[in-house]
């Protein structure tokens, strides 16, 4: 029997991404302070390690990826300048929450995170973004602590 060819393929709101920094609410950012690029989320790394064994392998999960968060702030925006300045005093932001731009796709509660880097900039008045990289890490394999 064929898959149903009518399944509803839901929709995207461009406005629902953002970023919550609870510790440090001045850097939150919603989508007015956002060029097009927006917020895009990459977790690094593997959620298991495979150890080679002299017939197949053996599986290690681990408890967390590393989070690369880059932001397409506007730098024509005084929140570009906020980063800027909490970078340079102190670059660790603590706890974050990325908020995808699907409302079908959980949060995204990120720890121990960190202005990483800012991106290249262009001042020839043609580019508004302020590339800002955040880091931290997400938790996976929760079920791992249940086994102590």
């Amino acid at each position: 029997m064929a898959a149903n060819p009518l399944v509803d393929q839901g929709s995207l709101n461009r406005v629902r991404g953002s970023v919550v920094i609870p510790n440090f609410s001045s850097l939150n950012v919603t989508a007015a302070f956002l060029g097009k690029q927006a917020i895009s989320l990459g977790l690094q790394g593997s959620a298991v390690t495979y150890i080679p064994t002299q017939t197949g392998a053996v599986t290690s999960p681990e408890p967390y990826m590393m989070v690369n968060c880059r932001v397409a702030l506007l730098k024509t925006q005084a929140l570009a300048g906020a980063y800027k300045s909490q970078m340079e005093l102190d670059a660790r932001i603590g706890n974050y929450t990325v908020i995808p731009d699907a409302s079908t796709l959980p949060n995204y509660s990120i720890v121990n995170g960190s202005i990483a880097d800012i991106g290249e900039m262009s001042f020839a008045g043609e580019d508004p973004v302020y590339l800002v990289t955040l880091m931290g890490y997400y938790c996976v394999n929760s079920n791992l602590w249940n086994l102590l």
